[in-house]
């Protein structure tokens, strides 16, 4: 048995068992995959996959089992390299986080800045995209942590730390309606064409189910990834926003009214994510301190080397 064989049975299982994409990913060729994986099942004595003629179908049930143990065994080896990385260059390195377009547009900028101040031999590469592209790329190492606000929770090989809270606004155009409101119901939203996230993005589910818990049919005319996409909309007069309290900025977007929406949709909770079991470098716990100082640095330590459960020590 060999590193080689458990990397190329991991990336096919990764490449839903596609031995060309994952030969592809390797560098490698399809025949040499395919040949790696049946000499690791003949050391082992058991099939790894069902087949059906020479195509792959899925994992037995000890490939599973095996697929386990290598998991487990390359997570360590990429933690022994992670070691002598870190005490070679203790305050150098790269640092990639994943994280939502509202995160990354909104919050992460100053953190990044003041992170760069104090470890400016350490390069920051951001990934950008939906919470569960965020998920994925934590899962599989392609980032170092994660930042959303759905989806991270759902994963039982991330750990996740509560980082901090958030609410909605109702955003309007000045002179709209609405703009004398004080305190707005679910009924009188439902009167007016919608623009917010797309389902899957920034508290979507929370004002879906508020709605439907309502039996109100709400006019959602405009989705989007994107918080400042659906502002330009709200400025046309396409429909009012309900958009993330850290996207507005009374001095930045002054065309726009802002009005309270927590108490119709309720609180929303932003995690960080790190893959479970892999060593985190010794810049990782400051980035998320400076993410959330709800967080301290210490406690963040103690959580990604197993000797405290965040979900125990950490409250919003």
């Amino acid at each position: 048995m060999n590193l080689h064989q458990f990397r190329f049975l991991q990336e096919a299982v990764r490449r839903k068992l596609n031995l060309t994409e994952a030969a592809r990913a390797l560098h490698t060729s399809q025949p040499g995959v395919s040949k790696a994986i049946i000499e690791l099942e003949s050391e082992l004595g058991v099939e790894i996959f069902s087949r059906h003629g020479k195509r792959i179908r899925k994992l037995t049930e000890p490939g599973v089992e095996v697929l386990r143990s290598v998991d487990i065994i390359l997570r360590e080896v990429a933690n022994l390299k992670r070691i002598g990385q870190d005490y070679a260059a203790r305050d150098a390195g790269q640092l990639t986080v994943a994280a939502t377009h509202t995160q990354a547009r909104y919050k992460l900028p100053w953190v990044i800045a003041e992170f760069r101040r104090r470890m400016p031999a350490v390069q920051v590469q951001l990934l950008q995209g939906t919470p569960d592209q965020v998920a994925q790329a934590v899962r599989e190492e392609r980032a170092d942590l994660g930042l959303a606000s759905e989806s991270l929770q759902d994963s039982p090989d991330l750990l996740t730390l509560p980082c901090y809270s958030w609410q909605h606004l109702a955003v309007v155009p000045h002179g709209h309606a609405l703009c004398d409101r004080t305190e707005l119901t679910l009924a009188e939203l439902a009167t007016y064409p919608l623009v917010t996230y797309e389902p899957t993005f920034a508290g979507r589910r929370q004002i879906d189910a508020a709605f439907a818990h309502a039996n109100l049919q709400p006019q959602i005319v405009l989705e989007a990834l994107d918080s400042d996409v659906l502002k330009t909309y709200v400025e046309l007069g396409l429909g009012v926003g309900l958009i993330a309290e850290m996207a507005i900025s009374a001095e930045r977007d002054t065309a726009l009214r802002a009005l309270p929406a927590g108490h119709l949709f309720g609180q929303q909770l932003t995690r960080v994510a790190f893959k479970r079991g892999v060593l985190q470098r010794s810049f990782v716990p400051l980035f998320t301190e400076l993410i959330s100082p709800r967080l301290p640095r210490k406690l963040v330590e103690q959580t990604l080397r197993g000797e405290l459960d965040g979900q125990d020590v950490f409250s919003i």
